[in-house]
């Protein structure tokens, strides 16, 4: 898949784009000044500078990779060091423990999520955002989103909404129960991942 609009600093960032939000993911990004790529195969992996999986319907993502043959290879990017941010659907991808029901994952964040934890549809909205690292006043628009019961240890939690963390960090890898790329212009959680990116991209060779 061609790359798209960018200001050629960095390799593209990996728009996973089998199903969900892929299109508003690559939308903020390129807001942000990178450009993108959609990821519908495994060629599509090589040369990234980041990754993204988006929001959508996890149990369908996880049925059009084993079809796309993608599991392994997407896996093996994802354990590489290089930048992640997932949103909804594809935090559930990463989660360690997934409820409601049980199904597989990937388990590279340490977090216990309960798929739409907030409710169905009609319980869906914006809510105001606690955090210290976001700016006062940040907002996360959540659509049938997961909610996450258990942080385990190593993974810092960024924002919260009430009591309950909503984006996470792990290394080089952050996850939102929300859609951050669904508002417009510059969004602090877009933000972060872009300067995660930019970082990434001025390490030597074989640096972490």
């Amino acid at each position: 898949m061609a790359s798209k609009a960018g200001d050629g600093d960095t390799l593209p960032v990996g728009v996973l784009a089998l199903q969900g939000d892929f299109v508003d993911h690559e939308a903020a990004l390129q807001r942000h000044g990178l450009c993108t790529r959609q990821v519908r195969t495994v060629a599509d992996l090589n040369a990234l500078g980041g990754l993204v999986l988006p929001g959508g319907e996890s149990t369908t993502m996880l049925k059009l990779l084993d079809v796309d043959g993608l599991w392994e290879p997407l896996g093996a990017v994802l354990r590489s060091g290089l930048p992640v941010f997932a949103t909804c659907a594809g935090m559930i991808l990463l989660a360690e423990q997934v409820e409601n029901p049980v199904q597989r994952s990937y388990a590279l964040l340490p977090i216990t999520v309960v798929r739409n934890g907030y409710g169905r549809q009609f319980h869906s909205g914006t809510f105001a955002l606690n955090s210290a690292v976001l700016p006062a006043g940040t907002s996360g628009t959540f659509i049938r989103a997961p909610r996450i019961t258990r942080v385990g240890m190593g993974c810092d939690v960024l924002a919260s909404r009430g009591d309950d963390p909503v984006l996470v960090q792990k290394g080089p890898i952050m996850a939102a129960c929300f859609h951050p790329e669904l508002q417009p212009g510059s969004n602090p959680v877009v933000a972060r991942f872009v300067a995660a990116v930019r970082k990434h991209a001025m390490l030597p060779a074989g640096g972490a």
